[in-house]
């Protein structure tokens, strides 16, 4: 656990702005995914939790039955942005407030900011950490 906290702290640190290839390995949920990041040509930290930075999605577990189906929806759509096995980019990487999940901008074979995305097909609501705003009708 050590030895894979220091590499995400390594890789914080050095790759902030840098493009760095992540391969897709399964999706979360709407705004989270899970990948092993190639920090560099030695290197590779499986099993990274990654979350989109500056988007916010219904959450699978939510409220009522519209924002789980919202949310079903968010997570079969990000698949499609970035499929599982798939190769895609992060840079802007920072540690979460969770430990062990890094927040990120990703971006999709496409070159486009995949939160982004999801926000501007109303999938997503922009988010800079304040308290979550309901998905519940």
């Amino acid at each position: 656990m050590k030895r894979y906290l220091f590499l995400l702290y390594i890789f914080s640190v050095c790759q902030m702005c840098c493009a760095t290839p992540v391969r897709v390995a399964y999706i979360v949920d709407g705004d989270t995914f899970v990948g092993d990041v190639k920090l560099n040509d030695k290197t590779t930290v499986s099993n990274v939790k990654i979350r989109l930075r500056n988007v916010d999605t219904p959450e699978l577990h939510g409220n009522c039955k519209s924002e789980i189906k919202r949310a079903e929806y968010a997570k079969q759509r990000l698949g499609e942005l970035i499929p599982v096995g798939s190769t895609i980019e992060i840079n802007n990487v920072k540690n979460d407030k969770y430990v062990g999940r890094i927040d990120a901008n990703v971006y999709d074979s496409a070159n486009r900011d995949v939160g982004k995305v999801l926000v501007k097909e109303k999938i997503g609501r922009p988010y800079a950490g304040e308290k979550r705003k309901s998905w519940c009708d």
